[in-house]
């Protein structure tokens, strides 16, 4: 019984450290001892533009567009789809609108990034989805912060909007941007978004095609002694799934890449200590939190007769639990959130992780 008592209070604790202590410690650390980035607005350096697309024919055009409105000089943006294969429209819509395409053999989406990368002579690569929009100021508050010779990674802030372009971000979201903004303070982020980042040429990596940028960039970087940084002005916004069962199925496919450069990417290995915990803190144990949460829930049952403790604190998980099954928000979404992170490991053992994609539906 010993040993189940053990095992309980350090499944608590792994996650009261990951969700609550360790966000509060890091937030109120980068408020004490910040890590300034310098950035220069003048610094305008030629730029690529890269946008990955496969069958994206409803949306190319207003991408490309948007794309060239950007107040970002014209002779230093290259624009550019590279498409794994889109089977429709989406190639000659790219070219016509004025994008230089890159047709791919289907491969996944880092292999395409990976060939466009390859056919492009600029100094900076950012990399957008088709669905998404930048402001027009996205790029320039991106690439101010390449004047600091320490950044080779910076990530902008993506806004979630429903049908009618008003924002639909949840506390659990602005949570989440809020430990992103203070890793960065701190160090450097642990993880970015596809919808708006950027990456010196010259650090660019082609990375394992099932692992994704998201999260294999920033610690690569660090792990070359520089930084990943985040530039809150760097606005993308992005269509929310429509309903909770397709952010259900979303999470999951993501989560199953998560695991993936997890178990595979060796990802604590030659990493500076502060960001060393960074990284195990955000990533490993929450990554981990659908399995601690079953763990602590058993050890909870094998020990209701071992003091008033354990059936109070068996009766909060319930609680989440319930609130969850009758759609309160926050407890609705972490219960989605960490099921999904079960669902995607079971998923990753048994079948792996494709290199391929299909687009989300509903967020077109």
């Amino acid at each position: 019984m010993v040993a189940v008592v053990i095992i309980f209070w350090l499944c608590v604790g792994a996650l009261l450290w990951a969700h609550v202590v360790y966000p509060l410690v890091a937030m109120l650390a980068a408020r004490l001892r910040p890590r300034s980035v310098h950035t220069s607005d003048t610094y305008l350096p030629r730029t690529a533009v890269i946008v990955t697309a496969y069958n994206e024919e409803s949306v190319i055009e207003r991408r490309i567009d948007n794309l060239r409105a950007l107040d970002y000089p014209a002779d230093r943006l290259e624009l550019v789809v590279t498409s794994d294969a889109s089977t429709d429209g989406t190639e000659a819509l790219a070219t016509a609108a004025g994008a230089v395409v890159v047709a791919n053999p289907r491969g996944g989406k880092v292999a395409a990034q990976n060939r466009a990368v390859r056919a492009v002579d600029a100094e900076i690569v950012a990399f957008s989805d088709a669905n998404c929009i930048w402001k027009p100021d996205a790029l320039r508050k991106l690439v101010r912060n390449f004047a600091d010779q320490e950044v080779a990674y910076v990530c902008g802030r993506l806004n979630i909007t429903n049908e009618d372009g008003l924002n639909k971000e949840g506390v659990y979201w602005r949570y989440e941007l809020a430990l992103r903004a203070a890793e960065s303070q701190l160090d450097s982020v642990t993880g970015g978004n596809g919808s708006i980042y950027a990456v010196r040429r010259e650090d660019y990596v082609e990375v394992d095609p099932r692992f994704g940028h998201d999260l294999s960039f920033p610690y690569l970087m660090v792990r070359r002694g520089r930084r990943a940084v985040y530039e809150p002005l760097a606005d993308a916004y992005e269509k929310a799934t429509p309903t909770t069962e397709d952010e259900f199925h979303r999470k999951v496919r993501m989560f199953e890449h998560c695991w993936a450069i997890v178990v595979e990417g060796r990802m604590l290995r030659g990493l500076r200590p502060l960001y060393f915990v960074e990284i195990f803190s955000h990533r490993h144990l929450r990554y981990a939190s659908g399995l601690l949460h079953l763990v602590a829930f058993a050890a909870h049952v094998a020990l209701l007769a071992q003091g008033v403790v354990y059936p109070v604190l068996l009766g909060l998980q319930l609680g989440v639990l319930l609130a969850a099954l009758f759609g309160v928000g926050l407890p609705r979404y972490y219960v989605l959130i960490t099921w999904a992170t079960v669902a995607a490991l079971w998923n990753y053992a048994r079948h792996g992780v494709p290199a391929t994609w299909e687009p989300a539906e509903g967020t077109r």
